[in-house]
């Protein structure tokens, strides 16, 4: 744990007692803070008690008294309207901020050679986030990897120069971070995102800026609008940028070239990874996380040779376009995560011919947006309350059946693809779709896909299983 000392001795309020919240909480009081905590959930108020943490209801206390309240990201700070917690810190001109801030604050006072990167984008933060911390360890150094991704920043390892810290950052934690300083911040791309939190496209954009504003290295992906115009801005203010993209060829900076990675400078060109034999990195998609990555590493003092090797040894992030097993020349692909069409695009863009399980609870335009990439599937199999509202919109553009369940459709997926004659068919669960009509939530239906994947015959697997399906790796 990363214990907040530089809150030592200061009054803070603390709402939003959920996952990080509670790692904030056991952060500021192990700095020494003063911390009054609440939430709206009286069992998450009660499971703080019980950890040690003072509780109190934050409407009743006396924020004269206050010098910083700390939000949990979920908690709205501006859109569609203040919390109340927010309203009443404003108005005592009371500082609002998250538990990233609290990380740069304690790096700063306490190891400010630790390499710290910091990922955000619209799409893509998660995958390139893992990919670094791969590269990283795989070059035996110590990194840290935590944020947005799933594991709270304030659990992990103390703060030390030699360490480097990987850490993925959401708009809501950005919007709490006012003087987030990475050694290298890294913005993807921008599409509409989370709107109904940040108002208009304009504030989401100058929210996810804020991440690559004060960075030593900004490395800015230039494959939309926004992000140029980024791009520019910050250059434009004295901070040296890195572009990258995963369709221009770039007078300067990292871009993808179909599967090879190459960098241009100065006049000339040169090749820094080639990813196409790397089944982890398929796709346009990942080749901007890669070249993303690749400058990241640079960063922290990782040699191309380093960066190339850890390349070629990612294990891929679970649940996204991870293959977890092979049966001859068929590869199985567990893309579970991608709960909406547009999620599931990437996948459908990466393999062909493709079995494609989909389906689940339908999200508002169903697959419509996914009909260029129907030429591409040999099979689809409908799972799930979407069934049949997904076999009228596939029509006669690709051969289907109603599966109905996850089982019914690796089986029959799994028996059609053995009999293609295309070089690497692929059965691949990419959904669609929301899980909660059979499963508890994507993580699940992931898992229970790899474990029938792990149940066929002669199938070597990618992933390790443990007992009850429950993945170990």
């Amino acid at each position: 744990m990363i214990a907040a000392s530089t809150f030592k001795g200061r009054r803070v309020a603390l709402f939003g007692l959920g996952g990080s919240g509670l790692a904030t909480a056991r952060s500021l009081v192990a700095g020494g803070a003063e911390l009054i905590a609440w939430d709206d959930n009286p069992a998450q108020v009660e499971a703080a008690a019980k950890a040690g943490i003072a509780v109190g209801d934050l409407r009743e206390i006396d924020w004269a008294r206050i010098q910083t309240l700390v939000l949990a990201p979920g908690v709205p700070l501006t859109h569609p309207k203040p919390h109340w917690t927010a309203d009443l810190a404003n108005m005592y001109a009371v500082e609002i901020i998250g538990d990233v801030e609290i990380f740069a604050r304690e790096r700063r006072a306490h190891a400010p050679d630790a390499a710290f990167i910091a990922i955000t984008g619209t799409n893509g933060k998660s995958t390139t986030t893992a990919l670094i911390a791969h590269l990283i360890e795989h070059s035996g150094r110590d990194a840290q990897l935590g944020g947005n991704i799933g594991t709270a920043v304030l659990t992990l390892e103390p703060l030390t120069d030699d360490r480097v810290y990987v850490i993925e950052c959401s708009s809501y934690q950005i919007d709490l971070a006012p003087s987030l300083d990475p050694s290298a911040g890294l913005l993807l791309n921008l599409t509409p995102d989370h709107l109904d939190r940040h108002g208009s496209m304009q504030h989401y954009a100058e929210v996810k800026t804020r991440l690559v504003a004060q960075s030593d290295m900004a490395i800015i992906g230039v494959d939309d609008d926004w992000c140029r115009d980024i791009a520019t801005q910050i250059e434009a203010d004295g901070r040296k940028v890195e572009r990258i993209s995963k369709s221009l060829p770039l007078s300067r900076g990292i871009f993808a070239d179909g599967g090879k990675i190459r960098q241009a400078a100065d006049g000339a060109v040169q090749e820094i990874a080639d990813l196409s034999g790397i089944p982890t990195l398929r796709g346009q998609h990942n080749a901007q996380n890669a070249a993303a990555a690749i400058a990241a590493c640079r960063v922290t003092g990782l040699s191309d040779a380093e960066i190339r090797t850890g390349l070629a040894t990612f294990p891929g992030l679970k649940h996204r376009m991870q293959p977890v097993g092979r049966q001859g020349r068929v590869v199985f692909v567990n893309d579970s995560k991608a709960t909406n069409a547009e999620a599931a695009a990437p996948a459908l863009q990466s393999f062909k011919p493709i079995y494609w399980i989909a389906g689940g609870l339908a999200k508002e335009g169903g697959i419509a947006a996914l009909e260029p990439y129907f030429p591409r599937i040999a099979k689809a199999y409908l799972i799930g309350e979407a069934a049949a509202e997904f076999a009228a919109s596939i029509g006669e553009r690709a051969p289907f059946e109603i599966s109905g369940t996850l089982d019914r459709a690796v089986a029959n997926a799994a028996r059609d693809a053995g009999q293609d004659a295309a070089e690497m068919p692929a059965v691949l669960l990419s959904p669609a779709c929301a899980s909660f009509d059979q499963y508890r939530n994507f993580e699940v239906r992931g898992d229970a896909f790899v474990s029938l994947v792990a149940a066929l015959d002669d199938i070597e697997m990618l992933v390790e299983v443990g007992r009850k399906g429950e993945l170990n790796g």
